[in-house]
């Protein structure tokens, strides 16, 4: 009697789990389908900076304009790809030669290095929390391969550079070209941009209009690479 209750049990919990992951499929396709053509209302990161002002008692005002892809520097798309993702027009969301890199540095007891590509820095900053939980890891391949399916390269980049945070509440690079520069997200010189991409790693304790030593010099290491690449014409690949 006992045996046939639990296998009952059993079976239903397999039903529960066999739907919830379904409707996860069909709702997360769907969300990726309509980013594809419409701009993301926010991102996961705006929510959490709310969320952390409502428990400290720190209001934190959102600044954010949504450009579309004409609409933004193609100094700023070259830059972040230069410093963030070189191979971006190439690889499928996952950059296995970086990833390679960073697991032989750790072997031989370098500090660990992140090789995330800016496809798995969209997927994460739009539709995850923040983490290095192996669920959230699980989840961000997910999202990245859905937008590396349903989404081109340039609406990944779009994305991206509309959703990145560049301070405290300044997301989008709109919204950093003002704050920095007092300047349009449109119209930003090589420095500027390689400025605003050389504190990404660390947005919120780094400023591009105010640059220390270490950020001046991963701006014109970032802008070397830049002209490494062929200059704004790179941008034809994607």
């Amino acid at each position: 009697m006992l045996n046939r209750a639990l296998r009952r049990f059993l079976r239903l919990l397999w039903r529960l789990v066999w739907r919830g992951a379904l409707l996860f499929v069909v709702l997360s396709v769907a969300l990726v389908l309509l980013f594809r053509f419409v701009p993301p209302p926010g991102s996961m990161v705006m929510v959490e900076r709310k969320i952390q002002s409502w428990i400290n008692s720190e209001p934190i005002e959102i600044k954010r304009q949504w450009r579309s892809w004409d609409n933004l520097s193609s100094n700023a798309k070259l830059a972040v790809i230069a410093a963030e993702d070189q191979r971006f027009p190439v690889h499928r969301g996952f950059d296995l030669v970086e990833m390679q890199r960073a697991w032989q540095a750790s072997r031989d007891g370098a500090r660990l290095r992140g090789a995330s590509t800016l496809s798995q820095q969209t997927a994460k900053n739009v539709f995850l929390w923040s983490g290095r939980s192996w669920a959230r890891k699980g989840l961000e391949a997910w999202f990245t391969l859905l937008i590396e399916t349903f989404w081109s390269k340039q609406r990944i980049l779009e994305v991206y550079l509309n959703v990145a945070e560049w301070d405290t509440g300044v997301f989008g690079l709109e919204a950093a070209a003002d704050h920095y520069f007092g300047a349009s997200g449109s119209a930003l010189t090589e420095r500027q941009a390689s400025l605003l991409a050389a504190i990404l790693p660390s947005p919120r304790t780094r400023s591009a209009s105010r640059p220390d030593a270490q950020v001046e010099r991963r701006s014109q290491w970032i802008r070397q690479q830049m002209r490494n690449l062929g200059g704004v014409s790179y941008l034809q690949r994607l």
